[in-house]
Parts: C-alpha cells; sequence; structure tokens
C-alpha cells in the first residue's frame, strides 16, 4: 500500500494514539522510519488491556504492523514486550516466524519501560535527543491498540470503540470495550458493585492518571479506570494543593538527589534534575536558569514524587506547573544532546512488583478479563477533541439521525482526524465542544 493512501484511511477513520495524548497516527506515516516499534510494555500498574489484545489478536496486529513497516520501509520492525507476559509471548510466537524483518523484544519488568524514549533505547540501544520526537532517530512507535484500530479501518471500520480496564475497588475486575463517549459511571457498572462507599474515578494509570467526574465521557485516550477509597495514596496526592507543596519542600527537601538517581530521563543522560530545581523553586534562586527551563524534559512518569522522595515530596507536579508558566510566556524549548548512559543505569530500574507495594496497589493486582462484547448504551457524549492537534468540527444538526460510523466531526485544519458515531440515534445536543446522541 502507498504511504498516502494509508494516510488517508487513517485520517479519514479517525486513528489516534490509543492512550496518552493521542497523537493523530497518520502524522507518524513518515518515510524516514527505518523502525517502527510497537509498544506492549503497558507499564501502568493493574492495566492489562494490551497484552490481552495482543494475545488475542496477535495474528491481525502482526499482519497489520508488518504491512505498516513495509509502507514505510522500515528495515527493522520491532515488537516490544516485557517477558513476564508469558501468554501474550506465546501467541506471537505462533506467528512472527512467518515475517522476516518482525522480532520481539524483551523487556523487564520495570517501570516506566513502557516510556517511548526509555523502549526505544531498551530494544535499540539508541538514545532519542531531549525534546524531540524519534523520527529524528529514523524510529516511530505505534500503540497496539491503535495498530489493531488501524487493522479495523483497512476493513472499514472507524474509530467508535475503546477498551477500558476496570479495577480495584470493584467486585469483578474486567476489561471491557464500550462506544466512545460512555459515561465513566456505565462502564464502571460493567464491573459489578463498587465495593467502597463515595469511591473516585482515577483515570488512566495510577502513575500518570487524574481524577475524573463520573459524568466524564471515554475517549480514544481512556486505557483504565482505578475506582479507589477517598483516602487512597494516589487520590491525597493528585488532590494536593502545589502552593503547599512548595512550602512543604522549602521545609523537607534535603536535596538527597534520590528522585535524580531513579530518574529513567536522566538515566539516559537527559538534562533534567529534580533534586536540583527543587533546591532552586523552593529558594527562588535564579541564578542558573537552565534548571527551570530543562523541566521540559521531564516525561511525567511520576517516579520521582510516587517512589523516589522518602519525604513524600512532589517534584513531578512542581515541574508540570513551572513548565506550563514556561509556555504560557513562550519561553523555547533549550536545544541540548544527551550525555553517555551510565552503567549505574542498569541498577536504578524501579521493578513493578516494589512500585506496587509503594502505591498500595498490590491487593487490586488480580485478572480483569477481556470482554469484547460491546453493550447497548442509551446516550454518548463525543468530544470533538480527543487527539492531539485541531478539534474536530461537527457537521451533524439538534434532530439528525446518525448511524454507528457516521462521521459526526470533520477533520479540522492542520492535524486533525475525524470523529464518528459510536451508536445508533439521534443528535439531541450540539456545540463546538462535543456532540449528544440518544439511542
Amino acid at each position: 500500500m502507498e504511504r498516502q493512501e494509508l494516510s488517508d484511511i487513517l485520517q479519514q477513520n479517525g486513528i489516534v494514539g490509543a492512550g496518552g495524548a493521542g497523537f493523530p497516527t497518520y502524522g507518524k506515516l513518515d518515510e524516514r522510519a527505518e523502525t517502527i516499534i510497537l509498544n506492549c510494555a503497558e507499564c501502568e500498574p493493574l492495566l492489562r488491556l494490551h497484552r490481552q489484545l495482543l494475545e488475542k489478536h496477535a495474528g491481525e496486529i502482526v499482519e497489520t504492523f508488518h504491512m505498516i513497516g513495509e509502507t514505510l520501509g522500515a528495515k527493522d520492525v520491532v515488537i516490544g514486550i516485557k517477558e513476564a507476559y508469558k501468554e501474550t509471548i506465546e501467541a506471537l510466537n505462533q506467528v512472527v516466524a512467518d515475517y522476516k524483518n518482525v522480532r520481539l523484544g524483551l523487556l523487564e519488568e520495570v517501570y516506566p519501560a513502557g516510556d517511548e524514549v526509555v523502549l526505544i533505547y531498551e530494544v535499540t540501544g539508541k538514545v532519542i535527543r531531549p525534546g524531540v520526537l524519534p523520527i529524528e532517530s529514523g524510529i516511530a512507535v505505534f500503540n497496539v491498540e491503535t495498530v489493531y484500530n488501524i487493522y479495523r479501518a483497512l476493513h472499514n471500520e472507524p474509530v467508535i470503540e475503546k477498551l477500558v480496564s476496570v479495577v480495584a475497588e470493584v467486585e469483578n475486575p474486567i476489561t471491557v470495550k464500550v462506544p466512545i463517549g460512555t459515561s465513566l459511571e456505565e462502564v464502571v457498572k460493567m464491573a459489578g458493585k463498587t465495593t467502597v462507599n463515595n469511591p473516585v474515578y482515577f483515570v488512566g494509570g495510577p502513575m500518570m492518571g487524574s481524577i475524573g467526574s463520573k459524568f466524564q465521557p471515554v475517549t480514544k485516550t481512556t486505557n483504565g479506570i482505578l475506582v479507589l477509597p477517598q483516602d487512597h495514596l494516589l487520590v491525597q496526592k493528585k488532590n494536593s494543593n502545589s502552593s503547599i507543596d512548595l512550602k512543604r519542600a522549602a521545609a523537607c527537601c534535603c536535596n538527597c538527589s534520590m528522585c535524580t538517581d531513579l530518574c529513567p530521563r536522566n538515566r539516559l543522560g537527559h538534562p533534567i534534575e529534580p533534586h536540583k530545581f527543587m533546591q532552586a523553586a523552593t529558594c527562588k534562586d535564579v541564578q542558573n536558569p537552565d534548571i527551570f527551563v530543562n523541566t521540559y524534559f521531564c516525561s511525567s512518569c511520576g517516579l520521582c514524587e510516587m517512589f523516589s522522595c522518602f519525604q513524600g515530596l512532589s517534584p513531578r507536579t512542581l515541574m508540570t506547573e513551572y513548565k506550563g508558566k514556561l509556555r504560557g510566556r513562550g519561553v523555547p524549548m533549550p536545544k541540548v544532546e544527551a550525555k553517555g548512559v551510565g552503567p549505574e543505569r542498569e541498577f536504578r530500574k524501579v521493578p513493578m512488583e516494589r512500585l506496587m507495594a509503594r502505591l498500595d496497589l498490590t491487593k487490586y493486582d488480580k485478572e480483569a478479563p477481556l470482554k469484547e462484547e460491546v453493550p447497548d448504551t442509551k446516550r454518548v457524549k463525543i468530544l470533538m477533541s480527543q487527539h492531539i492537534g485541531a478539534p474536530a468540527i461537527p457537521r451533524v444538526t439538534k434532530g439528525d439521525k446518525v448511524k454507528k460510523g457516521d462521521v459526526v466531526g470533520a477533520m479540522g485544519k492542520g492535524l486533525s482526524v475525524n470523529i464518528h458515531a459510536s451508536i445508533d440515534g439521534t443528535i439531541c445536543e450540539v456545540n463546538d465542544k462535543y456532540v449528544m446522541i440518544e439511542a
């Protein structure tokens, strides 16, 4: 298939990264890509949907990923997967032998093995220059569910459903496939009763997720819902006040450098040093502005504040706030080179088992079987912006009848994709931000 043809199919069918920020996938179809990597590290604790999907649909996903490699002329097609995912690896071994340039890149059970920069280093040995996209080094990374969505798009099926793991304080942890736009409350009900009063919905992974509302709709990037008690560590951390966090850091930070020593990007030579930032920010010391500007290179993995700091301080949260202020004032990201990777990196990886214990999540580490039957949904709220780039533009009016797969939001100017109806029904509300459909 020609690259432009594939690009058009992905854009028309609304394919974006099925996790993270939702980068429109057609933008990754770059002829400079000599290596493509399928990311099945799934390093966020408790989430299982990628390994489950890859195990069940190994043939379709590997075939599609190989096709993407051929379209781009990639010489190396790598499936990055943790060696602990035995059943998925067994399923992959049944099909990868049919494709000469496809290989498995086995990963350790550490966090954050799924961080794009870390994953690339582990399976290729290349260090991505700080602050740039992997394509500069001839590499493109794709999410497992994204590639499965590409497979479906090739069979004229746009993105109208999403896999979501529902775990923690629920009766029956499960991974479900739901229409995009379904409320979080409806999705959680599919896992049975909640086992705590006044539960908090923690959307995404425990390390990089955020607290959501029960009325919030599922989007193309919603991977998981952790149902947690209000007094859980993760909830308390997310509800903390940044001004208080800064005062606590001024009083407690001993500048031990543990946050920097265990920082995955720092271990790969990127100039991000949380301990120096904490000292400079709390003392209002601006003699070395690079300390503040280098917060741009933080990946927000959360290890510094959720694992490394024995004082329970919040380097990631404070650096994220500073990054936002820098962007708001038009401060550009500096152009720098990565330093060498030291031998100590091998001894500063964080085991998943230890991380889950630190986060008080071990008791929730249970099977969440994949259920692919899509439930009937009475109402969906479909956001026009579910991806990085320009939002889609509503192409329906109140009272219109639509069927599953109809375009309800046309791609905007620039980097954008179409948005589709996820159920059959009637448009009951439309504005620039969302379209509401009643079955």
